[in-house]
């Protein structure tokens, strides 16, 4: 058996949650092994402060799981699909549970029962589905992804009724269509339209550096190309976006003749790559739309529409005029000083405050404030609650501020049409859009909105921090790549 064994190591950051005092952060999969008589892949898994409670807010935290293959014959990595049945995936121990998908493209691995603490190394295996598989000539990744599960409730709302562009304020109780005239003109949400009624699961952090890298690491040559600035045989210690607004992303070994991909790693602080100080956990910055839907077609997610994107933020609770992603006016930005630990796993701020964001950076003239994003899940400690942690009514987290965050928008041109399709994986191998996302009805920017906010508005006496707000649809989206732009997605 010529399978690889990979550690994978994702999202690692700190979030508080309410009165249960969580810290969720140090996601690992390690010790991967295949059985290729039977098709099942086992690895360890564990996660920090990991939570399931019946009380508000009535959800639980997960791993998505997904599994990448490589045939040794032709060096393509490839999406592997899963048994679409639960019980053919086993977690060892007595804590979690696995739950397979329709379409097979991954699994969610959660808690059986309510409680919350640190998730122990546990053994997960599960069962793969490769048609016309030769397991004894793949190589295997196992990816994770912590998520937040945002269950179906009773009614939600939309709007505050006071924001820019904001929807008219009104209360959603179903999956039906939703009018132009109920929610402001121009604006239309079909009952195809992903409305979050049915609940879904919400990325818990933004896309990190680190996750992108590993995005990238599994692309061709011209789909490398295509998800990044330099050219991928560009010499070693480039960076793949630009020198600036902490992003660290480099490639680590050249591709060449336009057909041998490249190998890319983190290097924030110049020297050796992949130190611990080199911001794996930073938000991913200086994306497009199309970056962002690529990644998560390639991780079987999908953009969220706009509407989803007021739910995770607010829940059930109705509007407050002018609200922040954790349902208050309080807001506190950061500045570089006060930023502890930079580049690390444990990235945070010496001072705590209800509602402190990465937002405020106007000029060049103004250094004081943090010129790039922060590490996910920065401003949580683990004694934080809501408000201090700054978190949405689920527990997911940087909702306002740090990176702008693409949602579909409900605008009869553009974005109305899309139905929620799922990534499957793999992305466009066509030449003019190759490592472009494929999916039916996925929008294209002029479809999108950019929301939440992020920590950087040009200008010498611009305030940004109106865009920080649930119902704030101001900021249509660039064609180009910013280095506000960051993305998460849904499933």
């Amino acid at each position: 058996m010529i399978t690889k064994n990979y550690f994978k190591k994702l999202a690692i950051a700190a979030m508080g949650l309410f009165a249960m005092s969580t810290q969720a952060n140090n996601l690992q999969i390690t010790g991967t092994t295949v059985d290729t008589s039977t098709g099942k892949i086992t690895f360890n898994l564990k996660w920090d402060n990991s939570w399931k409670t019946n009380i508000t807010p009535a959800n639980f935290d997960a791993v998505w799981v997904f599994v990448k293959y490589q045939d040794c014959a032709d060096k393509l990595w490839r999406h592997a699909d899963l048994s679409v049945t639960s019980a053919d995936h086993v977690a060892g121990g007595t804590i979690l549970k696995i739950d397979g998908v329709t379409d097979g493209k991954g699994a969610f691995v959660s808690r059986k029962i309510n409680g919350g603490g640190n998730i122990a190394t546990t053994s997960i295996t599960l069962k793969m589905n490769i048609a016309a598989a030769n397991y004894e000539n793949y190589n295997f990744k196992v990816m994770g992804i912590e998520m937040v599960n945002i269950p179906q409730s009773t009614s939600y709302w939309i709007g505050d009724g006071i924001s820019t562009s904001a929807f008219t304020k009104f209360e959603i109780t179903g999956n039906g269509s939703i009018s132009s005239g109920s929610i402001g003109t121009g604006n239309a949400a079909p009952a195809a339209f992903p409305k979050g009624w049915n609940g879904f699961y919400s990325m818990k952090y933004e896309i990190t550096q680190e996750q992108y890298v590993e995005f990238l690491n599994s692309l061709t040559y011209g789909q490398q190309a295509r998800r990044s600035v330099a050219s991928p045989d560009a010499a070693a210690s480039t960076f793949a976006f630009y020198n600036s607004y902490r992003n660290g992303i480099k490639i680590k070994v050249p591709g060449s003749n336009a057909a041998v991909p490249a190998v890319y790693g983190m290097d924030l602080t110049p020297g050796d790559f992949d130190d611990l100080n080199d911001g794996q956990n930073i938000a991913m910055n200086w994306l497009s739309y199309a970056d962002v839907s690529a990644y998560l077609d390639w991780a079987a997610l999908r953009p969220m529409s706009e509407i989803e994107f007021e739910k995770i933020c607010r829940g059930p609770i109705a509007p407050v005029a002018n609200e922040n992603a954790w349902g208050s006016i309080d807001l506190a930005s950061i500045v570089t000083s006060s930023v502890t630990n930079q580049g690390l796993a444990n990235e945070g701020y010496n001072a705590v405050a209800n509602g402190r964001a990465n937002y405020g950076a106007t000029s060049f003239s103004n250094p004081q404030f943090f010129n790039g994003p922060t590490k996910v899940g920065f401003t949580a400690t683990n004694a934080s609650g809501r408000l201090s942690a700054a978190a949405s009514y689920y527990g997911v987290m940087e909702m306002s501020g740090n990176v702008g965050e693409f949602a579909v928008a409900a605008k009869t041109a553009g974005g109305s049409t899309y139905t929620g399709v799922l990534g499957d994986g793999e992305l466009s191998t066509i030449t003019v859009s190759d490592g472009d996302s494929d999916q039916l009805l996925w929008p294209d920017p002029t479809g999108v909105f950019v929301r939440g906010g992020h920590f950087y508005e040009a200008g010498y006496s611009t305030s940004n921090s109106a865009k920080l707000r649930v119902s704030d649809r101001s900021e249509t989206t660039l064609l180009t790549r910013n280095p506000n732009y960051g993305g998460r997605g849904v499933r």
